[in-house]
């Protein structure tokens, strides 16, 4: 037997911290002899707020509501490369709401290239006309 260098309670040979006081020890033993009397903690506790025992899937902060939203498309068609960020950003967590974006963003681009194709057609058609 041994003697804590701490407070001088007696303690196994190869301990490296002392049961009395929590002093670490010089002498390590890398195979110790369990120690089962001591397995009571009374500073343990085991009451979580956040577990429900009847729905143990209860999360008590869910995740804001999906609900698509006009404006995200909105700003998808003005800015299609913003939209197409959100959506390959929300695809998983918020799929309404990435969808809105994607088809905003669809949209703003259909609507550029059929801007540039009237530009270029009436621009050629007024050229051939002189």
């Amino acid at each position: 037997m041994a003697f804590c260098k701490n407070c001088g309670a007696q303690i196994a040979d190869g301990t490296t911290t002392c049961p009395s006081c929590g002093a670490p020890q010089d002498n390590y033993n890398p195979n110790p002899a369990p120690n089962y009397n001591n397995n009571y903690n009374p500073n343990y506790n085991n009451y979580n707020p956040n577990y429900n025992n009847y729905n143990p899937n209860y999360n008590p902060n869910p995740p804001a509501p999906d609900n698509g939203g006009f404006l995200w498309g909105l700003l998808g068609c003005c800015i299609p490369l913003v939209g197409l960020i959100l959506f390959l950003v929300w695809k998983d967590q918020k799929p309404r709401t990435a969808k809105a974006a994607g088809i905003g963003a669809l949209v703003g681009v259909g609507l550029v290239v059929v801007w540039y194709i009237l530009v270029f057609a009436i621009g050629i058609g007024s050229s051939l006309m002189y």
